[in-house]
């Protein structure tokens, strides 16, 4: 699980949308004291903080996480402002593990965030389980109840997309741009064969990806 305490709500979106899409577990924060609520009930393998904050900076965050003997070895990145050399400086100083400059891009933080948890000796998320259905991205296998599914490498990818994001609607236009990298003119019709023959060969399991009419498909877990 990752942390991201973002007071932009439009930022924290991307940022949780992406990780999720990258396999990653996430949640967003929008304050200090959201995030050490979730702390009590969550310990994250990593949180990404902000260090323009409502109420209490995220280095004030950052003290308070490293005085904790319960928090204090979670892996923190920073998100600093341009050109701040001060931030980046009191940031490593307090204890964070490494800092992201903004505006930075989604890949560089996805890129950050798997350097840090190789770093800290915490594995990123490479199995994903939902209802019956298993699936290894190290490995590439997916498994029904234990049994090995044969899927192309086209199916493998949707099904990782949609079993990456439980319960969000994916239109064919995203589908066909994000596992074809094809433009949203393309004929649609390929991913409807794709999800047919999927759900074909999940068996009992492909009742788990629903069709929303008019618009596209789910996975629901």
């Amino acid at each position: 699980m990752i942390f991201a305490v973002e007071d932009d709500e439009s930022i924290r979106e991307i940022e949780i949308y992406t990780l999720n899409s990258m396999g990653f577990k996430a949640q967003g924060f929008s304050d200090a004291s959201l995030l050490f609520e979730a702390l009590e009930k969550t310990i994250p393998d990593l949180i990404i903080l902000d260090i323009m904050l409502p109420g209490e900076s995220g280095v004030g965050i950052l003290r308070r996480l490293k005085a904790s003997h319960e928090y204090r070895d979670i892996p923190v990145i920073m998100a600093t402002a341009k050109g701040s050399e001060y931030d980046k400086v009191e940031s490593l100083d307090a204890g964070a593990d490494d800092y992201l400059v903004k505006p930075f891009g989604m890949m560089e933080m996805v890129s950050r965030v798997k350097a840090v948890l190789r770093r800290s000796g915490k594995k990123e998320t490479s199995v994903l389980t939902l209802g019956l259905i298993t699936l290894n991205k190290a490995e590439h296998v997916v498994m029904v109840e234990g049994r090995k599914i044969a899927l192309t490498l086209k199916e493998f990818d949707l099904l990782e997309l949609l079993m990456s994001n439980p319960g969000i609607v994916f239109t064919r236009e995203t589908l066909l741009d994000r596992i074809w990298m094809q433009s949203a003119g393309t004929e649609t019709r390929t991913v409807d064969a794709h999800i047919k023959t999927l759900r074909q060969k999940l068996g009992s399991a492909g009742a788990l990806i629903e069709t929303v009419r008019g618009v596209g498909y789910r996975i629901e877990g």
